[in-house]
């Protein structure tokens, strides 16, 4: 089995290496590693250039093209995915090779772990982790995310690759994986394989990552409506703490009009519904917070501040971008 293993990066003179080493360090070798630049600025090129990998740059335009060059240049018939800051783990490509070894199989998803001690970042992990434990459950997979996602090369070329209409890392992982999905292809998770990344290590950091996922995501429920009700990876309870939010400052809002234009009942109706909403999308972060109690109780409680905060940036990444997003076209 011929495989390459393929990184897009971006100013990543700080990680890029750490990550290379970590692949030319794994059980299983890979029969190349292609680096491609998308554009960087710093020092990545001439790091690249010392590193022993083959590596191509272009013109920035985010990492959907990036990936999309360096699979036109592998000549693996697996093509292995992952990201500039992420140390793969020594069994990782072994472990994400091995479904492989079942025909049926397009791609794979692998894990995230993290090594980080801050109360953000161990935020951060458990709640990747409480997505994972949903992919696990699921009976068909539709999400792959290309920090640490391999796919068999004729799938991953007669699917078109990496829609590159996606400027940034915004959402151009799952879009693909809906697409396999759709298509019938059998899309499978192993949480063996990991890979350690570096989560965002304070809450402002987190909720402008927060922010931008919502503003991006508009781009990929255009494509694919059906996919924001539910997919195997996002958690019902964080749909419905956006719209329980959504619910409770619509109907707050009318409240207040309706007192002005002085109907008092519907007004006190409304503000009861809006009061309803939002207790319900309060208890509703209790899930995550009993979900975390047993693995990190520090984390637990920090959850208490973060979902809500978490759900008011999801919300206003959701609106601006939607506003973007009507604008661009």
């Amino acid at each position: 089995m011929i495989v390459s293993v393929i990184i897009p990066v971006y100013n990543s003179e700080k990680t890029i290496m750490g990550c290379i080493k970590a692949i030319n360090a794994q059980s299983v070798k890979p029969a190349e590693i292609i680096v491609v630049d998308d554009g960087s600025s710093d020092g990545t090129k001439k790091i690249l250039g010392k590193s022993g990998v083959k590596f191509f740059s272009q013109k920035n335009s985010g990492p959907a093209k990036a990936r999309n060059l360096g699979a036109s240049k592998a000549r693996g018939e697996i093509l292995v995915f992952t990201d500039a800051d992420c140390v793969p783990e020594k069994s990782w490509l072994e472990e994400m090779l091995a479904p492989f070894s079942e025909t049926s199989v397009a791609g794979v998803q692998g894990a995230y772990r993290t090594k980080q001690a801050s109360l953000t970042a161990r935020f951060s992990q458990i709640e990747i982790e409480e997505r994972y434990d949903r992919m696990l459950k699921s009976s068909k997979l539709d999400w792959l995310g290309s920090y640490s996602a391999a796919y068999r090369r004729s799938d991953f070329l007669v699917a078109g690759g990496f829609d590159e209409s996606f400027p940034k890392a915004s959402g151009e992982d799952p879009e693909l994986s809906y697409r396999l999905a759709k298509s019938g292809k059998r899309l499978v998770f192993n949480p063996r394989a990991i890979v350690n990344h570096t989560h965002p290590d304070s809450l402002m950091k987190y909720l402008r990552v927060k922010y931008f996922r919502a503003f991006y995501r508009v781009n990929l429920y255009s494509k694919h409506s059906d996919k924001i009700a539910s997919d195997s990876y996002t958690t019902p309870w964080i749909k419905f703490q956006i719209l329980a939010g959504y619910g409770g400052l619509v109907f707050f809002l009318a409240s207040i009009a309706l007192y002005f234009f002085g109907f008092l009942v519907a007004a006190g109706v409304s503000l009861a519904v809006s009061t309803l909403l939002t207790a319900l999308g309060a208890v509703s972060t209790l899930q995550f917070t009993f979900y975390a109690w047993p693995r990190d109780r520090a984390v637990a409680v920090y959850s208490l501040l973060v979902i809500p905060l978490r759900t008011l940036a999801f919300q206003l990444g959701f609106v601006l971008g939607a506003i973007s997003h009507g604008f661009s076209k």
